[in-house]
Parts: C-alpha cells; structure tokens; sequence
C-alpha cells in the first residue's frame, strides 16, 4: 500500500495507535519494534481490539486483508506523519534544548490557544516516534502545531525536522544534557542547532534568546528571526521583576506573575510571550496565559507535605539543571533545607567528573544536608551521606525522619525517580 492510500485510511478512522492496550476502535495499528518488544506480535490482536488496519513488517500467520505489509512499519509511520503534516493547513511550530523545553511548550500552547486552534506535544513525546504521532493529531481545525523535538545524538534534530518540517522554531538553551550521546558540549550545541540549521536553510522564522551569545552568534546575519532580550533594545524588550516567591516579567507595561519558582523559568516564559506576540495574542491574554499555568508532572513543583515545604523537580536531570536548580534553592536562610540529589543519566566519560561538580557546588552555596543517591553520586567523595541504590535511603529516612519544618529540594533523572521520597516523608 502506498501512503496516500494508507493515508486517505487515515483520514476515515482519524487515529493512530502503537499499544493495544489503548487502542482506540477504528485506529490503524502500527507495529513498531522495540529493545522489549515486537509489535508484530500483536497485530491480531490489534484487528481484534477494533483496528481498522494493522501496519505490519513482518509476514503474519494468519490471512487478513487488514494486514497491510510493509517494509518498515515506523518508516511508514514516519511517512505518514509527514503526508499528513503537508495534507493539513496547520503552521508547525517546532523547538528543542537541553532543558526547559517542555515547560516552554506548554506556556507557548496556552499562549497560542487564547486566539488559535492550537495542539501541542502530549507530555514528552519528543522523539522519532512521538513527532509523528504528535503530527497526525493534526486535524482541518488545527491552525498551529507546537512540537517538542528531544535528541540525544547527532543528526537528530535535523531528522525530526525532516519529518515536521517546521515554519518556525526555537531552542531554549544550551547545557550539559546527553553528554555520552553528543560527544561533550560542543557536540550538543552542534545538534541541538541542527534545529537553527534546518530552518535557516528552508527561510524559516526563527525565534531565538538575543541574550544568549551562542544563538546571538548563530544567528547574527540570519534575516527571519524575532528575539527577545532584558537589554538590547533591537529586540522585544522583557524585564525580569522578582523571582520570590514566584517568577514575575513585565512586557510592554504589562506585569504577568507565574505561578513558577526560579529565574531559570525566565527565558521560557519570554518565548511564549514573544510568539504570542508575534501571532497578534493580545497581552492580557498573554499574561492570563502564563498566570493560570501551574507546573506539574515532578517538574518544579511547590507542594507542602505533613508540614514539609518540597520542590519536587525529580522529572529529569543534567549538570545544567541541576546548577540553576541548586542555585536557586540557596537563595534565603539554609538553616532549615535539605537537599537530595539522585544521579544525572547519560554522562558517560564526564559522569564522575560532572557529579564531582555538583557535590562540590552544593557545598560552596552552605547546604549543610544533602543526600546523594545512586551510583554514580556514590563515587564522589565527600562527607555528604551517600547510597547507591534508593532501598538504602528509604531504610536510613524511615530511622531519621527529618524535621516537621525541613525546606526541601529533590531533583534527579528520571530514572531515579526520587518523586518516591515524598512516601518517606
């Protein structure tokens, strides 16, 4: 089956699915495979489930005209999502970076959604997979598409961008994230820019951080682009108030005040205040935008426990995040905070040297209690308490409870999932 076939059976069940388990009646099934698992494995069970069709890349033993066999079942999906991203009218809006990107996302989509049909990337699915199903959630309504593009390599980005093919772009920064990946941080500049690169080349709009000096550089005779800066009057100027207790800006005399803690939060605030400005949003409906948005999902959370005031920030990790996160949490008296620290994934040859940076940095801003968790923190030596594995915490915490009024900071990878240490509390 070619894919404008596949394509107009798209269009009559108006859905995609990759797991029977939430398969919904009438999707095309796409087969894909996996380090844990094979798709093909379940394409009867898919048609039974209510699929339409069943995209397979493997011959099946049963005889169903529902079976459509192709070579590859994610290229295919992939192709599909790409037809479909020129079959629809939707302007895609694309960004990456190593940190802040989902966050910036969700603001820019409830900046865009005050005057437009818009859709966004579902939670963090950001990469080859996630990009097309985000794709076809595109419908004849839908005027802009905002899509997070994650990468850990080389080519990635401007994979991902082969297949979105963006009218737009931004990358929020920068930092030491997928270090092993990228081959150190030159590496992830050159591949989180493929992004720049991608729509550069096709004359694309491209929104940009005036006053970070790399994209600054990157861009510097490039024409479509729209920046925003604290100074540099050339571009749409955006002042950051106060960042306690919660993070306020002003643009263009409007004072808008987040619901997010840390001048980290900044730059990806700006972003949505500079697209919605260039997409004639209103500012108070901008600024309504930002004031509603409260993070969830263990990224930058504020919660308060038997007591216990907690940033829960345990969503994800690197030495970048991890600085601006530590930086921020010292800010007032210390006396009363604690910090945990669970390993940053994905380092490779900087892991120990990178966890031997952050210990060395919680030291130099006063935390006097921080606990280190996992193998890699297990490796640095310091007079931090340290465990390896998260049992090891949970046994010393359930026999030295901390106290009613301990000020909190948990951050860590994914992996880690330190969000379990609120149980211990």
């Amino acid at each position: 089956m070619k894919i404008d076939q596949l394509h107009q059976a798209f269009l009559k069940c108006g859905s995609v699915g990759t797991d029977t388990r939430t398969l919904k009646k009438g999707a095309l099934f796409f087969a894909l495979k996996g380090d844990n698992f094979n798709g093909n494995h379940y394409a009867l069970e898919a048609l039974e489930k209510g699929a339409s069709l069943a995209v397979v890349d493997e011959p099946q033993e049963k005889d169903d005209a529902r079976f459509v066999l192709m070579d590859n079942a994610l290229e295919s999906l992939q192709q599909l999502a790409h037809y479909h991203r020129h079959h629809c009218k939707a302007r895609i809006l694309a960004l990456t970076g190593s940190n802040g990107k989902t966050t910036t996302k969700e603001l820019i989509h409830r900046v865009l959604s005050k005057k437009y049909n818009t859709i966004a990337t579902k939670g963090n699915l950001n990469n080859h997979i996630g990009v097309a199903l985000t794709l076809l959630e595109i419908t004849a309504e839908t005027e802009l598409a905002v899509i997070e593009m994650g990468a850990n390599h080389q080519r990635e980005i401007a994979f991902l961008c082969s297949i979105a093919e963006p009218d737009f772009g931004y990358i929020t920064n920068y930092g030491k994230a997928h270090l092993e990946g990228f081959g150190g941080v030159q590496g992830v500049i050159k591949g989180k820019s493929e992004m720049y690169d991608h729509l550069m080349a096709h004359g694309k709009k491209i929104f940009f951080n005036a006053d970070d000096p790399i994209q600054a550089e990157k861009l510097r005779n490039y024409v479509e682009k729209y920046g925003f800066s604290q100074e540099n009057h050339l571009h749409f100027k955006i002042q950051l108030l106060r960042t306690e207790p919660f993070l306020t800006l002003s643009a263009e005399g409007t004072e808008m005040n987040t619901q997010l803690i840390g001048a980290y939060n900044f730059p990806n605030c700006c972003a949505a205040v500079i697209m919605g400005k260039y997409f004639n949003v209103p500012m108070p409906d901008i600024a309504l935008a930002l004031e509603s948005y409260v993070p969830e999902n263990n990224r930058s959370q504020l919660l308060t426990k038997n007591g216990k005031s907690i940033v829960l920030d345990a969503y994800n990790a690197n030495p970048s995040s991890m600085q601006v996160a530590l930086e921020h949490f010292a800010k007032g008296p210390l006396d009363k905070k604690v910090v945990f620290l669970g390993d940053m994934f994905e380092m490779g040859d900087y892991a120990k040297e990178e966890h031997t940076h952050i210990t060395n940095l919680a030291k130099s801003l006063g935390f006097g209690q921080v606990y280190l968790v996992g193998s890699h923190f297990k490796e640095v030596e310091t007079d931090y308490l340290q465990f390896a594995t998260f049992g090891e915490l949970e046994v010393f915490l359930k026999a030295n409870p901390l106290p009613k009024d301990a000020q909190i900071l948990i951050k860590g990878s994914r992996g880690m999932a330190l969000e379990r240490i609120l149980e211990l509390l």
